[in-house]
């Protein structure tokens, strides 16, 4: 493990990975940190004051932790398109009477520079980005600052940039990876690289530290990617049914339905190509689906809200990686110290 990630105060390879949304809480951060890794909390779709909330709450324990910021990489939607596609799913939201055609049409940057100037006010050990590459003037900043900042690369040719604008690691993630893709370009969906495969790809063009991610659910897979070049790993899917995850209740009862034996790439809940188990929502919509990041997720945000409320796991967007079959209902601490017991 490299002295840059050593000195962020892990004893173990294994970072928790950001789940936005609600899995990733503030407990579930430190959890990780006690286990002897590392947890990231999840920055997008809150306010900065929201995430001042919960960095305080993982300071008051003492214990090294990252935060994941959403960078700015908007796949703007035309007026017609959302329309057409709020129609399509009235159905669906007539059965929790919401009405879809009052949800404006949102195009914002998840405030974006409110975060920045947040972790630039109160700097934290870890920050990294999703979704785009930041300029290397704020990259410049936040180092400056203390930070050790990471980028999501899912191609070579993104390490490559992430590498030139200044990051300290490259965060290596496949498409087994659940939830969102971090795709620099989410007009095409990034193709299907075995991590291994894609590490090695991603080591000829640049030396930083890579963290490899997507599917990485038992102790196998976490030595394999070790092997393969990884200086860590980060882990999400597996820990979406841990104690103190803060995934809802369907979507935890859906990850351990032997049912649910399939997964897809979609964007009919945000826009945006985005790895979850198969359901009725994926069915009739993802060939429907246009794209559109972040209005679609904002379009969908009540349907979904409602539907975790009711226990409807049809309509929820059941983010899954590659490993989902092995998330397990236990402290996370636990889980932890399975991955890591052939290091």
């Amino acid at each position: 493990m490299p002295s840059t990630l050593t000195a962020l105060g892990l004893s173990v390879p294994v970072l928790a990975a950001p789940m936005a949304g609600g899995p990733s809480t503030p407990g579930l951060v430190v959890a990780a940190a006690e286990a002897g890794g590392l947890g990231l909390l999840a920055g997008g779709y809150k306010s900065a004051d929201a995430l001042a909330g919960q960095i305080a709450e993982v300071r008051a324990a003492d214990v090294p932790f990252g935060v994941n910021v959403f960078a700015p990489n908007p796949v703007p939607i035309d007026d017609t398109a959302y329309r057409r596609y709020a129609e399509l799913l009235q159905p669906e939201a007539d059965r929790y009477g919401l009405d879809l055609s009052a949800v404006a049409r949102t195009e914002d940057d998840d405030h974006w520079q409110d975060k920045i100037d947040l972790l630039l006010g109160d700097p934290v050990p870890l920050v990294s980005f999703t979704f785009g590459v930041p300029d290397p003037a704020v990259l410049r900043a936040l180092r400056a600052a203390g930070t050790f900042v990471a980028q999501t690369v899912t191609s070579r040719e993104e390490a490559r940039r992430a590498t030139e604008a200044g990051v300290d690691a490259l965060v290596v993630q496949c498409s087994a990876a659940g939830g969102h893709s971090g795709t620099l370009t989410p007009e095409r969906v990034p193709p299907a690289v075995p991590i291994a495969e894609l590490l090695r790809e991603i080591g000829q063009v640049t030396g930083l530290p890579l963290i490899a991610a997507g599917g990485l659910a038992t102790a196998e897979a976490v030595a394999g990617a070790l092997h393969a070049g990884a200086a860590a790993v980060s882990v999400g899917t597996v820990l979406l049914r841990a104690d103190e995850s803060g995934a809802s209740d369907p979507h935890k009862a859906a990850l351990a339905d032997p049912a649910r034996d399939r997964a897809v790439v979609t964007r009919a809940f945000s826009g945006r190509p985005a790895r979850a188990l198969r359901n009725a929502f994926t069915d009739r919509y993802d060939d429907l689906a246009p794209l559109g990041y972040p209005a679609v997720h904002h379009l969908t945000s009540p349907l979904r809200r409602a539907a975790a409320a009711a226990g409807d796991a049809e309509r929820l967007n059941l983010w899954a990686g590659a490993g989902h079959r092995h998330a397990t209902a236990e402290p996370a601490a636990r889980i932890l110290s399975r991955l890591t017991a052939d290091l």
